[in-house]
Order: C-alpha cells, then structure tokens, then sequence
C-alpha cells in the first residue's frame, strides 16, 4: 500500500486572507482549551501535595504515586485518542474529553482516600491524554501551512496558560485559607477547591467544541469530499481544490488509515519516523521540566522557602513560561523548529548545570534540609526560570509543532498517539521518581541527571531532526 504516489509542492507559500485567518484562528483556539485544561489538570496537582500527604497519611511513595497516577490515565487516552479519532473524528473524541475533564475534576475534590482519590486522577489522565492528541493533529490538519506553525504553538500556550491559572487559583486559594491542608469556604478543606475551580474551563470546552468544524482531512479519509472541500474553502479559499487533490492522493490506497500503516509495508519494523517522533517526546520530559511543574512548592521548601512563599515562586514560573511561549510563536514560523529545538538544548543544559552546583555546594540546617544563602537562592530562582525560558521558548511548544506535522496523513494519528503516550509514560518515570531521588541524593543529584539529558538532546536534534518550516502536511 503506498502511503504517497506522487510528491505535492513542498512549501506552501500563499497567505490566506483576513477572515480566513480570524476563523482558523476561532476554531484552533477552541482545540487549544484541551491544551489549557491539559495544563491545569496537570499544575493544580503542585498546590496540594502537601495537603495529600496529610489528608490520606501517605509516605514518599504513595505521595509520588498520588501525583503521578494520572500520568497512566494520561498515556493510555494519548494511546487510544488516535486511533478513536480516525475512526469516529476529532471532533467527536474532543466532546467526550471535556465531559472526561469535568467527572474528574469533581471526583478529585471529593475524594476520602487515596484509591479513590487515584481513580478520578487516573480517569482524568485519560482527557489529558487524549487532549495532547486530539489539539495538535486538528490544528495541525486545519492551519494553512503559512501560519501553521503560529497556530500550532496555541497548543503549548494553551497548556502554559493552564498552569499558570493553576498555579494562581492555588496560590489565592491556600493564602485566603492559610494553607493548602485549611478550611477555605463552606466547611470544605483548600485543596479540595483547587480541583473544582477545573469545573469552569470544562463545561466552557464542552460548548466551544460544539461550535467547531470537523478536520477537513479527517473528512477526506472517510470520503466525505463534499463536507471537506466546504471547510477547506473557509480555511483557505483561494486553493481548496488544490488541498482537497493533495490530501486524496497522500491518502490513496486500498483501504482507510489504520494502526497497521505505522509499520513499513511487507516488514515487522515501524517507520523510523514514528521513532524520531517517541525519542523527540521522551527527551522533553527528561530534562526534568514537570518536576518544576509538579513538585515546585516541595522543590523550593526543600530550598529553604516556606509554603506561601514557594506557591508564589510557582505564579512567577507560570508568568515566564507564558512569556516565553510567545517567544516561540514569534519565531516558529520565522526562523524555523530546528534552530530553535538546539537553542534550547544549550540554555536548558547551562541553566540546569548551574542548578546541579548551587544544590550542590549548598550546607544543610539543623534539620538536615538544604539551606540556601539569600544570594544563593536568588541565584536558584533566576537559573530555574532561565530553565523555563529555554524550554518555554523551544522544547515545550516547538514538540508539539512537530508532532502535530511530521507524520504524513495516513499515520499521524496513531503515530502522533504512541509518541504523546511514550512522553507520558516519560512523564510518570520522573515524576515518581522525583521524590525518591530527592530523599537519596538530593537537589543536586537530580537536576545533574536532567542536565545530562538536556546535553543529549542537543545532539539528537542535530542529527535526526529535520526541518518542516513552510512544508505542507502532504509533503511530510
């Protein structure tokens, strides 16, 4: 079975106009709240740790299995979002992750111990999962190849903007209680509110799906020409004709996309692709950058901050990891995914080595915790969040730009699942690994092991990355 019989133009260089950019723009926004809700779900978890730990008397290993539980939900709905969505739409498996997001948001908050608290965590790592699919492959599919890679950042900012409403809920909740483990409002203990303020931008994603079109690619493989060509003459109306052509024949052959297409036809190997693109999600996760997500509240009163002023050190990550995002909006499409995937590699390398010698040179109080001096913990603050800048600005958003255009259209759905679930298998590796690690070899042992993998990206990239800066999707 060909996955492509004939090679369409490689750059795709006509800019659509106004009122097809503006709808473009509508519709990927409503994907990208799967991002958003992707982040929060995955940032409120920072607040509460503690709160946890205290409310189900859980010891170091069953708190880091309390936050990374919805990892696993999170790698089997990325497994199983791709295939569900070639056969029944994107559209379709996006109404059902919202109504994911919002049981598990109210299962959380009312959860009496740590099995059932587990459950609705697992159960909402399924919508996590499937909106780290489903968000990029539909804007992927409906941007013109021109402002794709803009577009396809809506992702990443989606999600940062996510944690950083995480992160401030968190932060204005705990502070009007006095803590993450008090009584907030009605009786009801803080952290439990921290989950149901999730409810809002659950039922908002609901409805905004509703108002969205189905992928116009999507439409062509079920053979749906004339629904196709409608949303293709919206998006891009100079050449719908052109695209509905391409995207036919990428997908001609002799039966519909399915997970078979991931292997090479005759043989038992999968396409080398689909491994660059599981190496690519897994070197995001290594260099440790959920570990500031997950556990930075921990992380920074094990540097020697207490609880309040840690939950505000998480707002001021957020509001970097926003402004860096941008950063990478304004560069993706100018300078390329490349270039900007090696620029990070380096910053996040020098930022993190840095992190591994303040950690590890600094002395311990009489409780045995590291104790920063005031120099040395403003100079931690400031390499941390160049950290987050450096991923920020390329391997937070510029992974999911790829992942979203690197597949051909016959197998990115289920290539662009088994790569987003190996990141979060990847994910729920450091995630619960974490607190062990910082209860053997501390601070400075762990952020060494992220250093080391931040310098090994930057050699991966450099030989197996290539660039897809102005491509169109069928030329993949």
């Amino acid at each position: 079975m060909p996955i492509q019989t004939s090679t369409p133009p490689l750059v795709h260089t006509l800019e659509p106009d106004n009122n097809s950019v503006l709808y473009v723009l509508f519709i990927s926004a409503i994907a990208a709240l799967g991002g958003f809700l992707f982040g929060f779900d995955s940032g409120v978890i920072n607040g509460t740790v503690t709160a946890l730990g205290n409310a189900f008397n859980a010891n170091d290993v069953a708190t880091g299995f309390n936050v990374a539980s919805v990892l696993l939900g999170c790698a089997l709905g990325a497994l199983a979002a791709g295939p569900m969505s070639d056969c029944y739409g994107r559209k379709a498996i996006m109404v059902i992750t919202a109504i994911i997001f919002a049981i598990s948001a109210f299962g959380s908050g009312v959860a009496t111990s740590s099995t059932e608290f587990i459950f609705y965590r697992l159960f909402g790592g399924l919508g996590i999962g499937a909106a780290s699919v489903l968000a990029p492959a539909y804007i992927a599919e409906v941007a013109p190849a021109a402002l794709r890679g803009r577009l396809a950042t809506l992702q990443q900012l989606a999600i940062v903007l996510g944690l950083f409403v995480a992160f401030l809920s968190n932060y204005l909740i705990a502070t009007s209680a006095g803590g993450s483990a008090q009584i907030f409002a009605f009786g009801i203990e803080a952290w439990r509110w921290m989950f149901w303020v999730e409810l809002i931008p659950a039922v908002l994603f609901l409805i905004g799906v509703l108002f969205i079109p189905e992928s116009p690619r999507y439409l062509v493989a079920k053979g749906q020409l004339a629904k196709a060509k409608i949303i293709f003459s919206k998006i891009s109306p100079s050449d719908e004709d052109e695209l509905l052509s391409t995207v036919k024949q990428s997908l001609k052959g002799d039966s519909k996309p399915s997970i078979t297409d991931l292997f090479i036809q005759g043989q038992k190997k999968i396409h080398p692709i689909v491994w660059v693109g599981v190496a690519l999600s897994i070197f995001q996760q290594f260099v440790g950058i959920n570990v500031v997500f997950y556990y930075g509240v921990e992380l920074w009163q094990a540097a020697g901050f207490d609880e309040s002023q840690s939950l505000f050190i998480n707002v001021l990550t957020g509001t970097t990891n926003i402004v860096a995002t941008f950063i990478a909006i304004a560069l993706v499409d100018r300078i390329g995914r490349k270039p900007l995937l090696l620029t990070g590699s380096i910053g996040m390398f020098i930022s993190l080595a840095a992190l591994t010698y303040i950690f590890g040179t600094s002395g311990l109080d009489e409780l045995g915790k590291l104790a920063l001096s005031a120099n040395m913990g403003t100079f931690a603050l400031i390499m941390a969040n160049l950290f987050v800048v450096f991923f920020g600005l390329s391997w937070g958003p510029i992974v999911w730009v790829l992942l979203g255009e690197m597949f051909n259209n016959r197998i990115r759905g289920a290539a662009l699942a088994l790569a987003a679930s190996a990141q979060w298998l990847a994910n729920f590796t450091i995630t619960m690994t974490f607190p062990i690690i910082l209860g053997s070899i501390g601070l400075a042992g762990a952020y060494g092991l992220y250093a080391l993998s931040a310098l090994f990206s930057f050699f991966f990239v450099r030989k197996y990355i290539k660039e897809t800066r102005g491509m169109q999707l069928e030329a993949m």
